[in-house]
């Protein structure tokens, strides 16, 4: 009994790394799963520290499933988003909400599977180099050189900085009234020169195929789709732990909208999720 206590204990962690491992959470459930019934198999000598043992468990089972994903997504139709985690607005902040927003997730797909690993055990859980060398079954040194080449790549291409959360709030609120209005200079007084606009309909759903780069080409294309669109209702909710929205046609989800605010205060990132398949349940 103590061992099926101290598991339910770890897991909302163990869940947390699998999904920023996976961007999924049907994946990351089964990981998680599965490391359940490895931790229930392991001789009790074999555990030194629970905590370290599972991430490493689900980190390797992580591991394996983000290579077959890797491929699987190569003939993905579009860009490939993770399945937002929605919950209602006001909901107590989770903790590392940063390394949690689909902005980060994104800019993590970029990373090979195991430089996404390394930097998520050593970067966000704090993981000692020797957990991280486990969990890829490689020498410590060669784990410190790809945590280093990890950080590297993760640095140069989001600088760090911290957006206020009111700010975020209603940055996303007068963006989702220009939509509304149709205003190019509202939606230009928002937007960074260089703001990137990713949608992920998966095929399934009409969607942008390609990344739509730079404001006015943003803004050319949110004009154009907003007289095609039904008429939604919108919802404002927490969106991987930051400010987001769910957009509702009747009643039922049309998209998940999240924004990735620059340090000036402006949109540098749009990430719209309308893939059937990755929207919230509705009771």
């Amino acid at each position: 009994m103590e061992r099926e206590t101290e598991f339910q204990e770890l897991r909302p962690l163990l869940f947390s790394l699998a999904y920023r491992m996976l961007g999924t959470r049907a994946d990351a459930e089964d990981v998680v799963q599965e490391a359940y019934l490895r931790w229930q198999g392991a001789p009790a000598g074999e555990v030194r520290s629970p905590k370290s043992y599972l991430a490493t468990v689900v980190a390797r089972l992580a591991l394996d499933v983000l290579k077959s994903a890797s491929r699987q997504r190569e003939s993905y139709v579009g860009p490939w988003l993770p399945e937002p985690l929605v919950q209602p607005a006001g909901t107590k902040p989770m903790e590392m909400a940063e390394s949690l927003s689909l902005a980060f997730l994104h800019l993590l797909e970029s990373l090979s599977p195991p430089e996404r690993v390394a930097f998520l055990l050593r970067e966000v859980f704090d993981a000692g180099y020797d957990e991280v060398a486990a969990a890829l079954e490689t020498s410590e040194s060669n784990s410190r050189q790809i945590v280093a080449r990890a950080r590297k790549h993760i640095q140069e291409r989001r600088p760090r900085f911290v957006v206020d959360r009111g700010r975020q709030s209603a940055v996303l609120q007068e963006f989702l009234a220009a939509c509304t209005t149709g205003d190019p200079s509202q939606l230009t007084a928002l937007l960074s020169q260089d703001a990137v606009l990713y949608a992920d309909g998966g095929g399934k759903v009409s969607a942008a195929l390609n990344p739509i780069v730079g404001a006015d080409r943003v803004i050319r294309f949110l004009t154009g789709i907003a007289p095609k669109l039904p008429a939604l209702r919108v919802e404002f909710a927490d969106v991987n732990g930051g400010p987001g929205a769910v957009l509702l046609e009747a009643g039922k989800p049309y998209g998940v909208v999240a924004l990735d605010i620059n340090g000036e205060g402006r949109i540098a990132g749009l990430y719209f999720v309308t893939n059937p398949d990755k929207l919230p349940e509705r009771p």
